[in-house]
């Protein structure tokens, strides 16, 4: 709950700067304050609203800090020397708005400006110390702060890029997987549909009722893409939408997707063991995924037959085989192997698992087969 609420913290504070910006503003003029409220020793001259007036003259300028941090510096430098220089006001224990201008520029500034800051605080450092004190002591800790919030700042910019590099991955496996999901669903159901829309026409003339069959299979079919294309749409432009409203199909939908495919004509055989139920959603999904496109191949290159789907969970270890008679793996010259295959590789990276594609094994057919490491319940927690 904390780690939530402070997340949702630096979401509004990165939605509404200006405010931020005027909210710390408030902060320095009111730790500049305290030594205008503190008594002071009879043998000082009392503080006077001119002098306070200056410090809020020096303070203003963080307002901006963001817009122009080299201006505001150069601004809270002029009005400091003013203060200084032109009324008898009590002293600050820390220069707080000269740190929050060094931690801006560390943070928001080009190299250039850095470099220009750094000399200017070797100058006016120095500078102030012998108009207060005169101390080595006091020059050793302003330069001691002053360089804390330059290096803070640093890191602050380093670990911003940092999320930065690592959204970008992130959108990028996201586009990656959506790609796959697409490429899943299309190639699936129009495959599907071509062998069927190709198989119509000569089963009008010779068998009108495997016409109307494969008819109906095209439209079941389409409306299954049309569903799950739906479902994930949907999903992308709810962006509250959690796990439980994802469009990822599971294993217990696999002997629908074999249905629509035996209605192409390919005759396929379905064997578990082991349970495939109670898995997690997302290793669920994979099988399936993996199953449809092996399945997809088959239907699109192989010229089989008839193909077996096995599934397979023991030790900890959950096994997709889909082999089929056809005439095995041709790639042809120049061609490498197609998207489906990579992604089937990719989906099981992904769960820590490995894919393999190639002959049966005795040389005929195609055979692809999966291997998923099956997570333990407090390895998957609530899902």
């Amino acid at each position: 709950m904390r780690i939530r609420g402070l997340g949702q913290a630096r979401e509004w504070g990165a939605a509404h700067p200006g405010a931020v910006d005027a909210g710390l503003a408030l902060l320095v003029q009111a730790a500049v304050t305290m030594p205008f409220v503190v008594p002071r020793p009879p043998e000082l001259e009392p503080a006077t609203w001119p002098a306070y007036g200056l410090t809020a003259l020096t303070v203003l300028p963080l307002v901006w800090r963001r817009r122009a941090p080299m201006a505001v510096l150069l601004a809270v430098l002029a009005a400091s020397a003013l203060y200084r220089l032109a009324v008898e006001g009590p002293g600050q224990p820390l220069p707080y708005q000269g740190l929050v201008c060094v931690y801006t520029i560390a943070v928001l500034a080009p190299a250039w400006q850095r470099a220009v800051t750094a000399g200017l605080l070797l100058v006016a450092v120095p500078v102030s110390v012998w108009l207060n004190t005169r101390s080595v002591r006091e020059l050793t800790f302003s330069l001691f702060v002053f360089a804390a919030a330059y290096v803070l700042g640093r890191l602050t910019d380093a670990r911003q890029r940092a999320h930065l590099v690592e959204a970008e991955r992130a959108a990028a496996r996201e586009r990656a997987r959506i790609a796959r999901e697409m490429h899943d669903i299309l190639s699936h159901a129009v495959s599907l549909m071509i062998v069927q829309a190709e198989a119509g026409p000569v089963a009008v003339r010779r068998a009108p009722e495997r016409a109307e069959a494969a008819f109906e299979a095209i439209s079941a079919t389409g409306r299954d893409a049309m569903d799950q294309l739906r479902r994930m749409l949907g999903v992308l432009r709810d962006e509250d939408a959690g796990e439980g409203r994802s469009p990822q199909p599971d294993l217990a939908e696999l002997p629908a997707l074999l249905d629509r495919v035996r209605a192409g004509g390919l005759d396929v055989r379905y064997e578990t063991s082991g349970g495939v139920t109670g898995l997690p959603a997302p290793l669920s999904a994979t099988a399936y995924r993996i199953a449809q496109e092996a399945l997809t191949n088959t239907v699109r290159h192989a010229r089989a037959r008839t193909a077996t789907v096995r599934i397979d969970r023991s030790g900890g270890l959950l096994t997709v085989v889909v082999r089929d008679d056809g005439r095995g793996p041709r790639t042809p010259p120049g061609r490498t192997a197609g998207h489906g295959l990579a992604g089937m590789r990719e989906r099981a990276a992904a769960h820590g698992g490995s894919a393999a594609a190639g002959a049966g094994p005795d040389g005929t057919g195609f055979e692809v087969r999966a291997e998923l490491p099956v997570p333990s319940p407090a390895e998957v927690g609530p899902w």
